[in-house]
């Protein structure tokens, strides 16, 4: 039995206390029950109200969410334009710092000096440089240029020399970060111990450099980060992010050479179509192997990929047919072709594909070439040209990029780095048409194509393809990696700026509403 003490300190019996109140209660009047009768009354027809109205509201704040983020007049349901958003010219690519982010500390003033080993192919290790720049900011640091990697799968010996202008590079971000070539011999000289080697954890916020990297760079002055690659968080403080954006949009441009046979393909492209499709493929037969994918060549190209796949020791049995059905696998060639063919591209249209090495080569790529027989690769259109880099696959998939950023529409089959530092360049640049495949629901729709007619079929692609074409309202905060989704560097033209639109304000309203409650989805 529960006890209760006094303040007298005694002790009794909750039984006692509860027979003693009960005894103790008086009868309550009859004008105090109606009195709060009335009160209760009141209070329920004020909550009525008060709830009818809010309801009411959230009703209407359902209803405008259902509505589409361009046009709220229904109009949504027509066909879009497949070369070019209606919505681009509202938008403009923005990264300028803001009044608050001071210049860059000089190298005499800076915490020591900070290599970088970059990781990967040539777009992962471009993501790698880009956050170095942030990461040297963070810590007050002098970035040496950064170490490229020369051990990945592509074995290329290239330096930072070789692929970008180094000169442009340290002079474009000399007020954000102090850049030098090399650590001066004299500094080195007087070193007593070698410089200290790190690697941070993916996606570290700036608090950890504070806390675990600043301490040991003052400590020993020369610091290098190993393996830097997402080696910084996604979401960080904006001027941060349009550091980010002056890097990877402006500062990383390549060597003239490159350069040159890029535009030079481009033009060549130009003469033959005045617009054209890129679509980058990504499926190399270690690729292949490794993800345990399958591109429908039967018996003997399971035995080949299965037969590469024994190089990693650790890797288990794979059903590739249920990871396709899981939309784990890049889209073939052929249904790249059905995709566009589908979205209304004719089979008229020029397409320049980039890609590495692929497996099956001409018999892999037979299936979209007679969709689209007017394809071209950088082989086809620079043969001489193309020999003093063909070592270097680094110099190869630089070539790549760039007739791929000038192209009218950007394809891919996959959602690989080049995919998606290509994906946020576009948009950066004007919000180009770049078309990524809703893998999630086309992949199960391209399975069971031959079950409808072929009106059914593209109807249902346009329809899963919406939110996948590079539109701007694709841009949410936190969406992604921001290397794709750049966010913070994406603003809005004034309304005077949209040349030849004389609805553009009114438009522009309407996708500014609708953009927002959009996000209040989020």
């Amino acid at each position: 039995m529960a006890l209760f003490q006094h303040q007298n300190g005694s002790v009794v019996s909750n039984k006692h206390v509860f027979i003693r109140s009960r005894s103790q209660r008086r009868p309550i009047s009859t004008s105090v029950i109606c009195g709060l009768m009335l009160f209760c009354l009141g209070v329920i027809s004020l909550l009525t109200g008060h709830m009818a109205s809010e309801l009411e509201r959230y009703s209407q704040r359902i209803v405008r969410r259902r509505r589409s983020l361009f046009n709220l007049d229904e109009s949504h349901k027509g066909p879009i334009d497949i070369w070019k958003s209606e919505y681009a010219k509202y938008f403009y690519g923005c990264s300028q710092s803001s009044a608050k982010f001071p210049d860059a500390i000089s190298e005499q003033e800076s915490n020591g000096y900070l290599l970088i080993a970059a990781s990967g192919g040539l777009n992962q290790q471009r993501t790698g440089i880009s956050d170095a720049i942030v990461v040297a900011r963070i810590l007050n640091a002098t970035l040496i240029v950064p170490e490229l990697d020369h051990n990945s799968y592509w074995k290329d010996d290239s330096d930072f020399v070789n692929i970008f202008d180094v000169d442009w590079f340290i002079s474009y971000l000399a007020k954000d970060v102090t850049i030098v070539r090399r650590v001066p011999d004299k500094f080195m000289r007087s070193m007593e111990k070698p410089p200290y080697t790190m690697r941070v954890p993916r996606k570290s916020p700036p608090e950890y450099y504070l806390d675990q990297v600043l301490p040991i760079l003052k400590r020993r002055h020369v610091l290098q980060l190993t393996k830097f690659d997402y080696r910084l968080a996604n979401n960080i403080d904006e001027d941060l992010q349009k550091l980010r954006c002056r890097t990877n949009f402006h500062a990383l441009r390549f060597t003239k050479p490159i350069q040159e046979l890029g535009q030079e393909l481009v033009m060549k492209m130009r003469e033959k179509a005045t617009r054209f499709i890129a679509v980058h493929l990504r499926l190399e037969p270690d690729m292949l192997a490794f993800s345990g994918c399958y591109l429908g060549g039967g018996d003997k190209e399971r035995y080949k990929l299965r037969e590469i796949r024994k190089r990693w020791e650790t890797l288990p049995e794979i059903d590739a047919v249920a990871k396709r059905r899981q939309d784990k696998c890049p889209l073939t060639p052929h249904e790249i072709g059905l995709m566009l063919r589908a979205l209304g591209f004719q089979n008229d249209t020029y397409v320049y594909v980039a890609s590495g090495e692929i497996y099956g080569g001409e018999e892999t790529l037979a299936p979209l070439r007679d969709l689209f027989p007017n394809i071209y690769t950088k082989e086809m259109l620079a043969n001489e040209e193309l020999k003093p880099f063909l070592r270097y696959s680094s110099c190869l998939a630089a070539v790549d990029y760039i007739v791929c950023d000038e192209s009218d529409v950007f394809v891919t089959n996959n959602n690989g780095n080049m995919a998606k530092i290509l994906a946020g360049r576009r948009r950066y640049m004007g919000h180009k048409r770049t078309i990524r495949p809703n893998a999630k629901r086309l992949s199960p729709l391209l399975m069971e194509r031959d079950q409808m007619d072929w009106d059914t079929f593209a109807k249902k692609v346009r329809a899963v393809q919406r939110g996948f074409m590079g539109e701007p309202d694709e841009m949410r905060v936190g969406r992604g990696e921001f290397h794709e989704y750049p966010y913070s560097c994406i603003c809005e033209k004034p309304a005077s700026d949209i040349v030849g639109n004389e609805s553009g304000d009114h438009q522009s309203q309407q996708f500014k509403e609708n953009l927002r409650v959009k996000e209040e989805k989020q």
